[in-house]
């Protein structure tokens, strides 16, 4: 595990056919503690994706800094480990050859890499499918594959960008549950970016609500709800309060939007 500091950062972007530069983040400071989980929400181009790609390294950093245990990011490394909602598994490979890809891919040194990519695949509860390969898989039991595979390369930071955008509500939730249970384990480091602001109360320690133009982080909110959890904390009057609060900052973003388009 290690902590995440990020002082005054700004990611330029170019746009599209032009010389002309804008800022697609611009002086945002955040400290996020070994073994904390982190949600990021927020409207639709407002960075999230953006920021979580610039602690992977994935992204030039114009302006500030970033710094995991101490040590300044300026690329990717085998200390992080990505979560994309796609989750890109090579369609030749089994999920056993799926895992033991990114064990390949890092040059594994911590034993056998069957061995640690089987132990993976059992702690996302596809024992049974280790011979599947990806077209035999629902969308959720792929995604299982995507953070097995993110996870046995043991990163201290795990880095997840929408995991379960694409799948339907019913999964999802499931997921969620999976999710808590196996970051439960070890509590590796995480940061998280979701629309959904169910998922990011219920998953985290603390959600980061960012704004737009350019994206900033508008408040930062911790999560004091009890651990281990499950679904029936949803009904409770804290978990009601603390969507109230994420649901008035996101309708505040939008109505502010709005009236950016009617004054053009």
């Amino acid at each position: 595990m290690a902590e995440i500091e990020i002082r005054n950062l700004g990611i330029d972007y170019r746009k599209p056919n032009s010389d002309e530069v804008f800022a697609a983040v611009d002086d945002i400071s955040l400290s996020i503690a070994a073994g904390e989980f982190v949600s990021i929400v927020g409207s639709s181009g407002c960075g999230k994706s953006t920021l979580l790609l610039s602690v992977a390294g994935l992204v030039k950093i114009a302006r500030g800094t970033i710094t995991i245990g101490g040590r300044p990011v300026s690329g990717p490394g085998p200390d992080r480990a990505v979560v994309f909602q796609d989750a890109s598994l090579l369609p030749w490979r089994t999920v056993l050859g799926n895992v033991r890809f990114g064990l390949e891919m890092q040059r594994w040194t911590g034993g056998d890499l069957t061995e640690r990519a089987m132990s993976m695949i059992k702690l996302v509860g596809l024992a049974r499918f280790a011979d599947y390969h990806p077209h035999q898989l629902s969308g959720g039991m792929r995604q299982r594959v995507n953070i097995a595979r993110a996870l046995a390369v043991d990163p201290q930071v795990l880095l997840m960008d929408e995991p379960f955008g694409a799948l339907d509500a019913q999964t999802r939730e499931i997921m969620g549950g999976e999710l808590l249970r196996i970051w439960e384990g070890d509590k590796k480091t995480a940061l998280f970016v979701t629309h959904d602001i169910d998922e990011a109360i219920f998953l985290s320690d603390k959600v980061v609500v960012m704004g737009r133009n350019p994206g900033h982080i508008k408040e930062v909110i911790a999560i004091d709800l009890p651990r281990p959890r499950t679904q029936e904390i949803l009904d409770t009057p804290q978990f009601t309060e603390y969507r109230r609060r994420l649901r008035a900052h996101l309708a505040a973003d939008m109505a502010g939007m709005h009236f950016m388009e009617e004054a053009a």
